[in-house]
């Protein structure tokens, strides 16, 4: 699907930037922009030309969470509205099982869904103006939506994930990286440019080391043991081990080059 409605998608060599955009509504999620996410981020677990992804809001918010002003579900039952719940949290599964680093890059408001999805991204980085809140408890509903009860606490600690949802309050920017939120803050208008080192490093990795990792890091959040963890870990090296990739870094290593995962070595 590349004839997007509701969402830019801009390819840069190996990196797709993906940008929310519905500037006019702060790039509320309709249901056509649902559907336009999740196809894309579903589509990107057989893709391999696309090595990392880079997603933002298009205007003055992130994703200001579900439009409200949809309408259309007057005549709809339990199970209508349970599918449609799904169809959201969808977006968020598949950021998480896609092969490659997500990284958000959140300015204003980041509210329910757009918060969900800053969470289930791999990379935050926050502009400024960035505020985000678990919405949804604040209009009648849980907070525990969209697999915010999962990632928060796992990203913040139990007792602040509990103030925040509880509350519905928002976090800024400043506290959003003073708890581990986000790895930086910067001003709007340099997010784009504080991604690029990372994109840049990322880059240099092999192509398989890196869908590894993040795999690795997913499966080892819920690891029940210390020794299940390691178990994946050993798995993931000996793959990449016997990846033609692994014979190019170690020339590039020693060569003080940099590695050129294109080329075929013995």
């Amino acid at each position: 699907m590349t004839d997007w409605q509701t969402i830019q998608v801009d390819r840069r060599g190996g990196v797709e930037w993906v940008t929310m955009n519905r500037p006019d509504h702060l790039n509320a999620l309709n249901d056509a922009m649902v559907e336009e996410l999740s196809a894309y981020f579903g589509a990107l677990a057989t893709n391999r030309d696309v090595r990392i992804v880079v997603l933002k809001g298009a205007g003055r918010a992130f994703c200001a969470g579900l439009d409200l002003q949809g309408g259309g579900r007057e005549g709809w039952d339990t199970i209508d509205r349970l599918r449609h719940q799904r169809s959201i949290a969808e977006i968020v599964l598949r950021m998480r099982y896609a092969p490659q680093p997500i990284v958000s890059l959140v300015h204003g408001p980041a509210c329910g869904g757009g918060f969900a999805m800053a969470l289930a991204s791999d990379i935050r980085i926050a502009g400024q103006s960035a505020r985000m809140n678990a919405a949804f408890v604040r209009i009648g509903l849980s907070a525990c939506d969209i697999g915010v009860s999962y990632f928060l606490p796992r990203l913040v600690g139990a007792s602040l994930a509990a103030e925040l949802m509880l509350t519905g309050d928002f976090i800024h920017a400043d506290r959003a990286l003073s708890v581990g939120l986000v790895s930086r803050v910067v001003p709007d208008d340099q997010m784009a440019a504080a991604a690029e080192p990372l994109i840049d490093q990322m880059l240099t990795t092999a192509p398989l080391g890196l869908r590894l990792t993040k795999e690795c890091l997913r499966m080892s959040l819920d690891a029940p043991s210390l020794e299940a963890a390691i178990a994946m870990e050993d798995r993931n090296q000996i793959l990449a081990a016997t990846s033609p990739d692994f014979g190019e870094g170690i020339a590039a290593f020693f060569e003080k080059r940099r590695p050129d995962y294109t080329r075929k070595t013995a």
